[in-house]
């Protein structure tokens, strides 16, 4: 069931991002010739109106075909002044630029649901397990449900940007001499945990993750949460998107220089098993995914390389300043740049998610 989730709520961000693309190109008076969810060969279709609306079969997004997105496309007279490029510069940024704005929007609009309704807010000095990963030192002793309230006898604390203490601290536990994938810490890690109103104590010996870099014991942790008022929620959901968009923006602008960048990119594949798991988990935190995934999408969408809609954005600009149209050769030859760094985003994240899956899956602490 939780797959099914997933799936639906990727599938719902994928139709809500071509809903802005469409009711834009409506607005303005473009001709859009087919909405589709997902790419042809075509499953099925209806057409209303001047408009098919069809489900393909290759699940890798979807698109809104609007006349004339090619500048050397024949289209009949009676069409051709609602055409994309006979457009003036501001209808084409408003059509292109609706589909990221419409992932920031669901984005804040989840965020704002989950923060004011379901108690999404940290209250900064617990941590509550979420998972417990098999064959890791927790298993069989920690539970899903159980509220870490100290490690060694230091109080655990989240700080502004949702960044626990805890981890630091189980990592400070190391191995004899260099340490290799699954060796013992040479120290316990002593746990603090309150478990249905009772306190207990566990010790564990933590085991070097290769993978991470790092001592862990093998659990999946959220922040324990409270609720916000409406307005808290909205400063909350704003200061979470731009939390998101400025480590987004970093980690890819560093993908060719730095490793640590590059190894915290991750495709759909690694994206969907994490969602999976937050919606078995509770469905306000597959929300707040869900949300940070629009969001993410919209970032990356306007990076300003074809076919990405930044891409599209970029070059209406660039007509606008230079007072006449961009030969479309040009823009086809830029064009390849994109879609290889495209190429290159997505292999470097599926490397990742294959790598992780090899080694356990996501995520532990």
């Amino acid at each position: 069931m939780s797959w099914a989730l997933t799936i639906l709520g990727f599938m719902a961000l994928v139709v809500l991002h071509e809903l802005g693309h469409f009711a834009a190109a409506k607005a303005v008076g473009m001709r859009v010739e087919r909405f589709s969810l997902f790419f042809p060969p075509k499953l099925i279709g209806i057409t209303r109106g001047e408009t098919e609306y069809m489900i393909g079969s290759i699940p890798l997004g979807g698109y809104v075909r609007i006349t004339g997105m090619n500048p050397n496309e024949e289209i009949p007279e009676d069409v051709a002044h609602r055409a994309y490029f006979r457009q003036p510069v501001w209808k084409r940024l408003v059509v292109i630029g609706a589909g990221p704005a419409m992932n920031v929007l669901v984005a804040f609009l989840l965020l704002w649901g989950v923060y004011a309704f379901s108690a999404q807010h940290p209250r900064g000095d617990r941590a509550q397990v979420a998972a417990v990963q098999k064959a890791h030192p927790a298993s069989g002793v920690l539970r899903a449900g159980d509220v870490l309230l100290a490690v060694d006898g230091r109080p655990v604390h989240f700080d502004a940007n949702g960044n626990s203490n805890f981890i630091a601290q189980i990592s400070s536990h190391h191995c004899a001499g260099k340490p290799v994938q699954g060796c013992a810490a040479t120290t316990p890690v002593r746990l603090s945990v309150l478990r249905d109103g009772r306190l207990m104590s566990f010790t564990l010996t933590p085991r070097y993750d290769a993978q991470v870099g790092r001592t862990l014991v093998g659990i999946q942790s959220t922040p324990v949460l409270h609720g916000e008022s409406a307005g808290q929620a909205i400063s909350s959901s704003v200061s979470e998107m731009w939390n998101v968009t400025t480590v987004t923006v970093s980690h890819l602008s560093q993908i060719f220089t730095s490793e640590k960048a590059r190894k915290e990119v991750h495709s759909i594949v690694g994206v969907s098993d994490v969602a999976s798991q937050a919606f078995s988990y509770s469905t306000p935190a597959a929300l707040f995914l869900l949300a940070i995934v629009s969001l993410s999408l919209a970032i990356i969408n306007l990076f300003p390389f074809l076919p990405l809609d930044g891409g599209h954005i970029f070059w209406a600009l660039a007509e606008k300043v230079r007072g006449r149209p961009i030969p479309f050769a040009v823009m086809e030859r830029a064009s390849v740049v994109g879609f290889a760094l495209v190429l290159v985003l997505f292999m470097v994240g599926f490397t990742n998610d294959i790598h992780t899956f090899s080694h356990g899956g996501f995520p532990v602490r």
